[in-house]
């Protein structure tokens, strides 16, 4: 007879193991780059056997699928992602977009760079990144049909979504905060303002 709760604290047990072997992994991926780092190299620096890990996730490609969800989660997408679809205002949409997008790229900048270069080499891993920024502008073009009636004059829906995609891209932020040294509110406030005045009318 299974004791009570035993199942639950099996099930918060491989969560743990998953989240231990992600945190690891990332780390490894973000040093070495996805490719060169193995299952075995995860393993030794986890202190979790290789087969454990086969057996939470299968592939190398299911550990980054989780790598992705924490991430997702720390920077609370889902539901930021809700709120701007909710809010009325047009322009307190763009500047809660601009906060999502500072959130998920303070919380997880190294994980983008991580996929480029397992794409760049890993042609599974390719289309995971496509499919990846693909859900990305459909969920940004969400945005853009919401606040169409207040979209520029000279702006198609389109026409606003190519701008929105090219304003938010993580290489964007890498140059202005990583490589020139902008504060993270700087950032987002450049951002939220820059979404404004080039998508809405007056």
């Amino acid at each position: 007879m299974a004791v009570k709760g035993s199942t639950g604290h099996r099930q918060r047990q491989a969560e743990a193991t998953k989240r231990e072997v992600a945190r690891v992994a990332r780390a490894l991926f973000a040093e070495h780059g996805y490719v060169a780092t193995t299952i075995g190299s995860i393993s030794a620096e986890s202190d979790i056997p290789v087969q454990t890990i086969y057996s939470a996730f299968g592939s190398k490609a299911k550990i980054l699928d989780k790598i992705t969800e924490l991430w997702m989660s720390e920077a609370q997408t889902t539901s930021r992602a809700a709120a701007y679809l909710q809010e009325p205002d047009p322009a307190r949409q763009l500047r809660m977009l601009a906060e999502l997008n500072r959130r998920q790229m303070q919380a997880g900048s190294d994980v983008v760079v991580i996929y480029q270069g397992a794409a760049a080499s890993d042609p599974q891993m390719a289309q995971t990144l496509r499919d990846v920024l693909a859900a990305r502008e459909r969920e940004i073009r969400k945005l853009i049909d919401a606040i169409a009636p207040r979209l520029r004059a000279d702006l198609t829906v389109d026409s606003a979504l190519d701008l929105t995609l090219a304003l938010t891209l993580p290489e964007l932020f890498h140059l202005l905060v990583i490589e020139r040294g902008w504060g993270l509110l700087r950032y987002e406030t450049w951002l939220a303002n820059t979404l404004v005045s080039q998508l809405l009318r007056d």
